[in-house]
């Protein structure tokens, strides 16, 4: 993170610093006066991974953002929120450029609302796809018949590089720290197996009103299919969410499955193209929309 030991404060009298654990009590309540669903929790999971600012105004937390590295040329920035009173006074164009600072050479990744878009084309971002938000009470899910050889099995105790060496290739960034966490603090993980060995791998976790299915990697979409309907299948009558890329594929058989499109927020990087291999496994859902 840049070097901000001291508050930055500007004429409004908002400041800037960076932020710290003390303020997640805060940052929850300033994303749920906007009715963002993260539980005190998940502020907790993503702020082990990240570095972040907040503005203050008069003591009290206004906006908040935050990013993560991953490796030495990606990051992805998110859980950017600024109070309906302080909207219209640049106040995230402020926390993003705090956030920029230092990536010049990477390549980095977010996702936008259409109230934000326009603040992060004005930074560099252009639009690059888009994601599907589904969400709803999970219904059963019938079972996805796979290819001979190919089976469904639980994650091994000693599975974790195999896995997120297949997040990795499928997110075109490295993100080990924050799959091995996952991992662990999961309700399940199920496995694709080919010939022994993982070809894709999806978790079901708790998040927000109730449960996340993601990320999902997959080499496919049947592989995909059947990832999500073994998890949909273990949620099936609780509240469950799912953010998927738009040209996956799945998005009518979600909504077969109860899980409805809420949203559809804007896919966007600044810095060279994410280098996944055509070939390789595909994201087809992220872990959240603020850490992709």
């Amino acid at each position: 993170m840049p070097d901000q030991t001291q508050d930055v404060t500007v004429a409004d009298g908002v400041a800037l610093r960076p932020m710290t654990a003390a303020d997640l009590p805060q940052a929850h309540a300033l994303s749920a006066e906007l009715r963002w669903p993260h539980r005190p929790a998940d502020w907790e999971q993503a702020f082990a991974h990240a570095e972040g600012f907040v503005a203050e105004r008069d003591g009290e937390i206004v906006a908040t953002a935050q990013r993560w590295r991953w490796g030495e040329r990606h990051a992805t920035i998110g859980l950017v929120i600024v109070t309906p009173a302080c909207q219209g006074r640049r106040v995230g164009h402020r926390l993003m450029s705090a956030l920029l600072e230092g990536l010049d050479a990477h390549t980095v990744l977010l996702h936008a609302t259409a109230a934000g878009q326009g603040l992060y084309e004005r930074l560099g971002f252009v639009r690059t796809g888009e994601v599907r938000q589904h969400q709803g009470i999970a219904l059963p899910a019938p079972l996805v018949e796979l290819p001979p050889e190919w089976r469904l099995r639980p994650a091994g105790l000693n599975e974790t590089p195999a896995l997120c060496a297949l997040d990795a290739a499928a997110r075109g960034m490295p993100r080990d720290a924050l799959v091995a966490d996952l991992l662990a603090s999961a309700e399940a993980c199920v496995v694709l197996d080919h010939d022994n060995a993982a070809r894709g791998f999806a978790m079901l976790r708790r998040f927000g009103r109730g449960h996340a299915i993601g990320p999902v990697v997959a080499p496919d979409a049947t592989g995909a299919k059947a990832l999500i309907a073994h998890l949909v299948g273990l949620s099936a009558g609780n509240f469950t969410r799912i953010d998927i890329d738009f040209d996956s594929g799945l998005a009518e058989w979600l909504e077969d499955v109860g899980l409805r499109r809420v949203d559809a927020p804007t896919t966007m990087v600044r810095g060279a193209p994410l280098a996944v291999a055509p070939e390789g496994p595909t994201m087809f859902a992220i872990v959240t929309q603020a850490m992709g």
